[in-house]
């Protein structure tokens, strides 16, 4: 495997104050080996960039009840009450961003854009701060391109170059993410030889490190 990660490699990777993508809805497609590896490294202030909060005992919702993120980028929180006592408390700072948005803003910083023009939030909060573009007669909001320091993301199969194909709607953000950031690491259900190239997700130029589930004693 040319591209495999050990937790040693993985946990010096880590910082206070980073920026971390991480893929998954509702926490299917959310990579849990590197969130407890997280968890037990103990990093603080950390910019959590996810769909949604998890729940409080999976995803980014570990976390979260841990006290080591500082502000969460996400499209919703529902799913995790201690998200939302804690972004009532002031501990939590939660940026709320409309799911196609947000993953636009990410789609565009893997394109190398700056950003994206969009109508959703015209004449609602959302707007507030942004700038507004007319164009035939029309208004979008200019929403920047987002990216991280590191991306978290979890394929189904990878080959031994770290090409990546995905699960079904596990694939969900993270194909975008794995463009989006500096470093990109991956957990796999599986390490195989070779991928047929015409199934390929994400290739491999996009990824630092794959770790396979029967590397980490995963059931």
């Amino acid at each position: 495997m040319k591209k495999q990660l050990d937790k040693k490699t993985f946990l010096s990777a880590l910082k206070d104050g980073q920026s971390i993508m991480v893929g998954g809805f509702m926490a299917v497609g959310t990579p849990e080996v590197f969130i407890d590896w997280i968890v037990e490294s103990n990093v603080q202030n950390l910019t959590i960039i996810c769909n949604d909060a998890g729940f409080e005992d999976k995803g980014v919702g570990k976390l979260i009840a841990n006290h080591q993120v500082k502000k969460l980028i996400a499209s919703h929180i529902g799913l995790n009450p201690e998200a939302g006592k804690r972004m009532g408390e002031g501990t939590l700072t939660v940026e709320l961003v409309p799911q196609g948005t947000l993953v636009e803003q990410i789609r565009a910083h893997g394109a190398g854009l700056g950003g994206i023009l969009t109508p959703t939030g015209i004449g609602t909060i959302v707007e507030e701060n942004k700038q507004k573009i007319i164009i035939d007669q029309k208004a979008y909001l200019l929403e920047v391109a987002l990216g991280a320091d590191l991306a978290l993301i979890q394929a189904k199969t990878s080959d031994i170059y770290g090409n990546l194909v995905y699960d079904k709607t596990a694939r969900n953000f993270n194909p975008m993410m794995a463009s989006a950031a500096e470093t990109v690491f991956a957990y796999v259900d599986a390490v195989i030889d070779h991928l047929d190239p015409e199934t390929i997700v994400t290739p491999h130029v996009f990824i630092d490190g794959v770790v396979a589930k029967e590397d980490t004693n995963e059931s």
